[in-house]
């Protein structure tokens, strides 16, 4: 289901006094410059990163319900959704669109529309022909990038020097997510041919495919799970370490939720620091900034967290150079 959630329901999910709003205020948010946001996932999942742009917003000036007002769009996983959502929040109409995900600025770009978007993935926004380029996007558009998949590669060689022995390593995509899944594919299935490693790509679109996933696994004689860069398997995190437990499949994520619900070890960008930089920049174009002349800034930071409880549980010991370059460590 599509969720319209407002500044009250939000503020409610952000541990705010949502029900101490005043009408009046209410009734003055319709004159205030409207921020549309929209994103493929559901909101309570995404709480520390909406504090985050809201940081950012607030950096150069704005406060949501003060001096503008935010209109929310969550198409709850369902990517399909995404264009309609855009759709509606162009003909409010919004002063600017925060699309604040790859699939979500994807739809708002397709939808054609001369609204300002600002966007913050973790994909190439070149390679996926949002941009002109990092340095001069043009158009009416431009963001914060992760770079996250450019990392995949990486993640790969991460899993190899963890568990030399697996010969075939599975990677879990999200086929509703398409452009993202089959640039991670082509990416790692090179990687996989360089260090000798068997590729196997498995689907996962909802959260009853995730069970199917995990009980194929050991049929497949996979020796370790690497999981994609996608905002449903970012919402995901806790049930995929429960998952990646309860079968005893070393697993590999990119966020570092995964491990602090008992996932084995991440490695990606920083999720919460690129929402910032996507607030500052939605508000340097509510004060007159065009889109053309902001540069696409990376967020290039990039942290690697494991979690030694889980590799003891799963008879597995980190070497001392993988451990020595972790960010953080759960003993």
């Amino acid at each position: 289901m599509t969720v319209t959630i407002g500044r009250r329901e939000l503020l409610a999910a952000l541990g705010g006094a949502a029900a101490a709003w005043p009408l009046a205020a209410r009734a003055q948010q319709q004159r205030l410059p409207v921020i549309g946001f929209v994103n493929s996932s559901s909101p309570h999942l995404y709480v520390p990163f909406i504090r985050a742009w809201q940081q950012g917003l607030g950096e150069t000036g704005y406060a949501e319900g003060r001096n503008v007002a935010v209109e929310y769009r969550w198409a709850m996983g369902h990517y399909d959704r995404l264009p309609a959502l855009v759709t509606e929040l162009a003909g409010l109409p919004v002063a600017v669109l925060a699309a604040t995900s790859g699939p979500a600025a994807l739809a708002a770009k397709a939808a054609n529309t001369t609204v300002p978007i600002v966007f913050t993935m973790a994909a190439d926004p070149v390679e996926l022909g949002l941009v002109a380029s990092l340095a001069r996007p043009g158009a009416n558009i431009t963001g914060v990038t992760q770079m996250t998949t450019e990392v995949g590669p990486k993640r790969l060689e991460l899993m190899h020097e963890l568990l030399p022995a697996a010969a075939t390593v599975a990677l879990l995509v999200n086929p509703n997510n398409s452009v993202i899944a089959e640039t991670e594919q082509r990416n790692l299935r090179a990687t996989a041919r360089t260090l000798g490693r068997q590729l196997i790509v498995l689907n996962a679109g909802s959260e009853h495919d995730l069970d199917k996933v995990f009980a194929s696994l050991v049929e497949l004689r996979a020796g370790g799970l690497l999981i994609s860069t996608d905002p449903f398997f970012f919402g995901q995190s806790a049930r995929l370490a429960d998952l990646a437990q309860r079968h005893a499949m070393p697993t590999l994520s990119v966020d570092r939720e995964f491990v602090a619900a008992g996932g084995l070890i991440s490695y990606g960008g920083d999720v919460a620091h690129s929402y910032r930089l996507a607030g500052v920049y939605t508000g340097r174009i509510l004060k007159g900034d065009k889109p053309a002349d902001l540069p696409v800034q990376q967020s290039t930071k990039v942290e690697l967290h494991i979690n030694l409880k889980t590799a003891k549980a799963l008879g597995l010991t980190v070497p001392l150079p993988l451990l020595g370059r972790a960010d953080g460590v759960i003993e």
